[in-house]
């Protein structure tokens, strides 16, 4: 097998540790499904709980992330859907809020426009209530408008609004950081076996 292309399942378990997102933090055992080629990640990849419940649905092309990585929390809410191209995030990122209702739709957290891993076009968030928080336009990663109202629904002054992107977009960062780290942490052994 050593140098051929061929797949490998890999399925063991691993642990979710602290420093992910917060929906997705709690200390579990996560199940790795994937399928490897020439030692890398190819094709369906997906993190499930012991019970078999869905957690994280992706797809690998040689090792490279590629199309959406969806994420579900334990209770079985969806909260974010990252879009990747060649491994960078592609396409409109999508969080959702976490309720502790069930809700058929749940609440729009954030929509963040990429194009080859750098921040372009519209970037809207919302408060939990749906009201709208921030409308942001990137150019290339350059913040080029910012608009940003108070949770009573106050427009709130230019500067204040490019205040709150720029806070806005260290912890974005950070969270989309965390998100990446839970995949990076729970990657399939694609090491050939004799």
């Amino acid at each position: 097998m050593v140098g051929q292309a061929h797949a490998l399942i890999a399925c063991c378990s691993l642990i979710v540790f602290a420093g992910t997102a917060p929906e997705l933090a709690a200390a579990q055992e996560l199940e790795v499904h994937a399928v490897c080629r020439d030692g890398k990640p190819h094709g369906p990849y997906e993190l499930r709980a012991p019970n078999g419940q869905l957690r994280l649905s992706g797809a690998f092309n040689r090792g490279t992330r590629t199309g959406s990585f969806i994420y579900w929390t334990r209770n079985g809410a969806r909260i974010a859907h990252v879009p990747y191209d060649d491994d960078r995030k592609n396409g409109t990122l999508s969080l959702w809020y976490v309720s502790s209702r069930s809700e058929r739709e749940p609440q729009p957290r954030l929509q963040a426009g990429f194009a080859a891993g750098r921040r372009n076009g519209v970037t809207r968030s919302w408060y939990a209530n749906g009201r709208p928080r921030t409308l942001f336009r990137y150019e290339m990663d350059v913040l080029a408008d910012a608009e940003a109202w108070s949770r009573t629904g106050s427009k709130l002054a230019a500067a204040e609004a490019r205040d709150v992107a720029a806070r806005d977009r260290d912890l974005d960062d950070k969270y989309y950081a965390s998100l990446d780290a839970i995949v990076t942490g729970h990657l399939p052994d694609c090491r050939d076996r004799p």
